[in-house]
C-alpha cells in the first residue's frame, strides 16, 4: 500500500494510474468515471491531465488532490473498497502533516528557511566553480618550457606575498585588482583566462561545521610557473619582490 500519495506541483496527489491499480479497477474506466467529474467546472480543479508512456507510446492519465480523489472513490463500494478509501486517507494525512512541517510558521522561521536556500544556492554554485577550475588546470598541453620549470614543489599565496613583502591577504586583494581572481564565498577562484595557464593547483578537502554538515574547500597552491607568471605580470604593473627593491 505504499506510494498511494505522491508529492506532484508541491501538493500530495494520487494518480488515475495508482487509483486503477489499488482499487482492481480498469483505468480506461477511471479515466472515464474522472472525465466525466472533471466536465463539472467546479470539480475540474480537482484534477489535471497529464501523460505515462508504456512501451514507448503516450497515454492520459490524470493527478488528483485530496478532493479529486474523494468525488471520484465515492462510487467505490464493498468492504474492501473501503478498507483502501481509509488507506488513501491515512496516505493523504500523512503527507500534508510532512509538507506543513516544511512550511515556516513565524518569521524567524521563514528567514532562515530563506537563508538555507540561499546558503544550498551558494554551495552548489561554488561545487561547479570549483570543478571549473579543476578542470582547466588539468587540461593545459605540457610544452618544453612546461618541463623546465617542472617541479614538485608547490607554494601558498603566503609564502609569494612574503618574496613581496606583503601578507596573503594584500597579495590576494592585488591579484583581484589585476583580474587574476575573483571570490566565491571565502575561496578565491582563477579568472578563466588563468585557469588554463598551469599556474596553480588545486584539491578540495571536506570541512566539518558547527552543526555536523560538511562543505568543499578548495584550496590552491602556486606552480614555479604561476610564480614567475606572477612575477612578469606584477613587474608590468610596477610591484616588484623585495630583492629587485630598490634601497
Amino acid at each position: 500500500m505504499k506510494g498511494l500519495v505522491i508529492m506532484h506541483d508541491q501538493q500530495a496527489v494520487t494518480s488515475s494510474l495508482q487509483v486503477a491499480e489499488t482499487f482492481g479497477k480498469n483505468h480506461k474506466h477511471v479515466l472515464d468515471a474522472i472525465s466525466n467529474l472533471a466536465a463539472e467546472k467546479s470539480a475540474a480543479k480537482f484534477f489535471a491531465e497529464d501523460t505515462y508512456e508504456n512501451r514507448g507510446k503516450q497515454y492520459p492519465m490524470y493527478y488528483m488532490n485530496r478532493d479529486g480523489f474523494t468525488l471520484l472513490a465515492m462510487g467505490f463500494t464493498g468492504a474492501k473498497a473501503l478498507q483502501f478509501k481509509l488507506a488513501y486517507i491515512d496516505a493523504f494525512n500523512k503527507m500534508e502533516t510532512s509538507l506543513q512541517k516544511q512550511i515556516p510558521q513565524s518569521l524567524p522561521e521563514a528567514l532562515r528557511l530563506a537563508a538555507d536556500i540561499a546558503e544550498e544556492r551558494d554551495k552548489e554554485k561554488s561545487g561547479r566553480l570549483i570543478a571549473e577550475q579543476q578542470v582547466g588546470e588539468l587540461q593545459p598541453k605540457a610544452s618544453y618550457y612546461d618541463k623546465v620549470l617542472a617541479n614538485p614543489s608547490l607554494v601558498t599565496i603566503s609564502v609569494i606575498a612574503k618574496d613581496y613583502g606583503l601578507s596573503a591577504r594584500a597579495m590576494n586583494a592585488k591579484l583581484h585588482s589585476l583580474k587574476v581572481q575573483y571570490k566565491q564565498g571565502s575561496t578565491w577562484l582563477l579568472y578563466s583566462k588563468y585557469q588554463k595557464t598551469g599556474w596553480t593547483h588545486s584539491d578540495t578537502t571536506m570541512v566539518t561545521r558547527k552543526d555536523g554538515t560538511e562543505k568543499a574547500v578548495l584550496n590552491t597552491k602556486w606552480t614555479q610557473k604561476g610564480r614567475l607568471g606572477l612575477y612578469e605580470l606584477l613587474k608590468d604593473h610596477g610591484v616588484l619582490p623585495l630583492i629587485e627593491q630598490e634601497a
